[in-house]
């Protein structure tokens, strides 16, 4: 931590003072603050964060989807999907990390920070993309990485390793065509080989 971070504590405490029972949750780790609300105050939480004099977190640096399915070995047990994003205050020079659960998994929904912070275009967008997390209020909700077409979210946890589609040329047709992936799944075991005394291992 550097001499000019603000008290993580005193931020917290401030955050918890100002949300109230809007608040699920709020902690400390490793010198960064998290709070988790509910998808219902969302919105308003992100506005106050935004808007208070003594948060002023006037800029979003990053969101993303995290899907929980497989967290702890499938022992996890709460809503699959869960949106994060990072606010930044330059003028009160503190972070707080804002993260929120879809209470739906079979179609996850949240709404758009887009109106409120608009560094939140592209990352909403990404989110959409790979995780499939629809932003509400999005005025602009399109792929961004993947192509045209394309099926699926890549990053669930439940998409397969090799996708469903492969894209090849056919010189018959004369044209790129999409097919059902040829792909044989297999397993690597990695193998380390090192030379009797290595690097001066034993």
């Amino acid at each position: 931590m550097t001499v000019y971070a603000v008290n993580v504590d005193a931020l917290k405490l401030t955050v918890a003072n100002l949300l109230g029972d809007k608040l699920k949750s709020i902690n400390v780790a490793l010198g960064e603050i998290t709070a988790i609300v509910s998808a219902a105050d969302y919105l308003d939480v992100a506005k106050v964060l935004r808007d208070d004099p003594s948060c002023a977190f006037e800029q979003l640096i990053d969101l993303c989807g995290v899907d929980y399915s497989e967290y702890k070995d499938g022992g996890y047990e709460g809503a699959r999907f869960c949106v994060v994003i990072h606010l930044l205050s330059v003028s009160l020079n503190q972070r707080i990390r804002l993260k929120v659960f879809a209470p739906d998994d079979s179609f996850p929904s949240l709404p758009s920070v887009n109106d409120l912070w608009n560094s939140a275009n592209w990352f909403e967008r990404e989110a959409f993309d790979l995780f499939g997390i629809v932003f509400e209020g999005h005025n602009d909700l399109r792929r961004i990485l993947t192509d045209y077409g394309f099926i699926g979210h890549p990053f669930r946890k439940d998409f397969p390793v090799t996708g469903h589609v492969e894209m090849r040329y056919d010189a018959e047709s004369k044209r790129v065509i999409y097919q059902p992936v040829t792909i044989e799944p297999r397993e690597v075991t990695p193998r380390i080989v090192r030379e009797n005394n290595y690097g001066g291992l034993h």
